[in-house]
């Protein structure tokens, strides 16, 4: 396990609880690149886990079957027995019927992007001319998205393990993939060719539009939770916002100094993060375009030139617990930070070396980084009690946005507090 970078003093802050970890099996050419475990995913229903493990292979893990076995690995440790590690063969033999089962996936080139997907069959295809469609995605349907070096998106089959479509339009590698989140199998994928491509699942992979705007790599893109809005961010100081009704851009958001990397929305929309190489994540208010919150990796706050240049503070990654009130980054400081949006200092760290993504579990309680060995480490999320206040303005805030808070006949404290402006 990782210890400590020297600068960090353990006493002065929490620390948090580390569960456990998947490693890849060594073979002789791991020591090369190719072996980074650039993306970390879980399902929406929470029953997968799903991560890059490097050299082309994806593995897809029943993710309480994982859990089990961190918890099995420990009295394992406690015993005085070595820490055991995941192999590459699906472990099917005592299954029971229906139970999840392990796949072990071969992309064919190395893996940059990953993505689940599932289907509601009331969300049509926004093609309607054709009536007739080779895939017709039921209720139950789990999907994989993978973006591949070569430019290729494949599309697996998450309970069989089998390749159902093979997208080809991108020019370079796909950094990122992200559903739209409200069933209809949207798909849209970030690439170094510079743009964003939009896919419908439902209409058997058809490309539907591609949003041109960025000058550099695209690297990330999030969708917000009533999928009216996506965020994306890449090799420049702005983040776009993309209307995704009218596939047009909203506005830029100017405030970073240096490449922004990762994006992501709060669970009532009313919030996103965006993480950068400049050693900050940015907290903004999406609707008015405002910073809310700049929470720094680099004490004291750096110049901007400092900033915008190479530095060990590097912010890789960064994700929104589905609480909606704590945030987790990962840093080439060799940290992951978790945050809480009340307070501009981690509430706990956790040792990580080469960290270079993370994700929340569907639940919120456990957060889950990828390395450049190829292995996801994990640790238990910060838990409170989250107060009323915050679950009513959570619930009102998934449906209304800024400007409308302003408009109700309510004290000014109260608005402020709705609009995050008083977290």
């Amino acid at each position: 396990m990782a210890s400590f970078p020297d600068f960090v003093n353990e006493n002065e802050i929490g620390k948090a609880k580390f569960i456990g970890e998947l490693i890849p099996p060594v073979a002789p050419f791991d020591q090369k690149s190719g072996r980074e475990t650039w993306t970390v995913a879980f399902a929406p229903d929470g029953s997968y886990f799903a991560w890059s493990q490097g050299h082309r292979i994806v593995r897809l893990v029943p993710w309480k079957k994982c859990i089990a076995s961190f918890s099995v690995r420990k009295e394992d440790r406690s015993s005085g027995a070595g820490p055991r590690r995941l192999s590459r063969q699906n472990s099917e033999g005592s299954l029971l019927p229906g139970e999840p089962r392990e796949h072990t996936i071969d992309c064919g080139d190395i893996v940059w992007g990953l993505a689940f997907g599932s289907s509601v069959p009331e969300k049509q295809s926004r093609c309607v001319n054709i009536e007739w469609h080779r895939f017709k995605f039921g209720q139950d349907q789990l999907l994989l998205a993978t973006g591949l070096n070569n430019g290729r998106i494949k599309i697996w089959d998450v309970y069989t393990g089998k390749l159902l479509l093979n997208l080809m339009d991108h020019t370079d590698i796909v950094r990122d993939l992200t559903f739209a989140p409200d069933g209809s199998l949207v798909l849209v994928s970030a690439s170094r060719d510079k743009t964003l491509r939009v896919w419908d699942l439902k209409d058997d992979g058809n490309m539907v539009k591609v949003l041109r705007g960025h000058q550099n790599w695209v690297y990330c893109s999030a969708f917000s939770p009533d999928s009216s809005v996506l965020c994306s961010v890449g090799a420049g100081k702005a983040v776009f916002l993309w209307d995704m009704d009218k596939y047009t851009q909203i506005r830029k958001l100017e405030g970073h100094h240096n490449d922004v990397v990762s994006c992501e929305f709060s669970p009532d929309g009313a919030l996103l993060a965006t993480a950068s190489y400049d050693t900050r994540v940015i907290v903004w208010d999406p609707h008015t375009a405002t910073i809310l919150l700049e929470l720094g990796h680099l004490f004291p706050p750096p110049s901007p030139i400092f900033a915008g240049g190479a530095n060990d503070r590097w912010v890789r990654s960064v994700a929104f617990c589905h609480d909606g009130r704590h945030i987790a980054s990962v840093t080439d400081d060799r940290l992951v930070r978790f945050w809480s949006i009340g307070e501009k200092s981690p509430q706990a760290i956790a040792p990580l070396t080469n960290g270079l993504c993370c994700a929340f579990s569907t639940d919120g309680s456990v957060l889950a980084a990828g390395s450049r060995d190829g292995s996801v480490h994990f640790w238990a999320s910060p838990h409170s009690i989250a107060s009323l206040q915050h679950l009513c303005r959570l619930t009102l805030r998934r449906v209304m946005p800024t400007q409308q808070v302003y408009t109700l006949p309510i004290p000014f404290s109260m608005q402020d507090y709705l609009a995050y402006k008083t977290l």
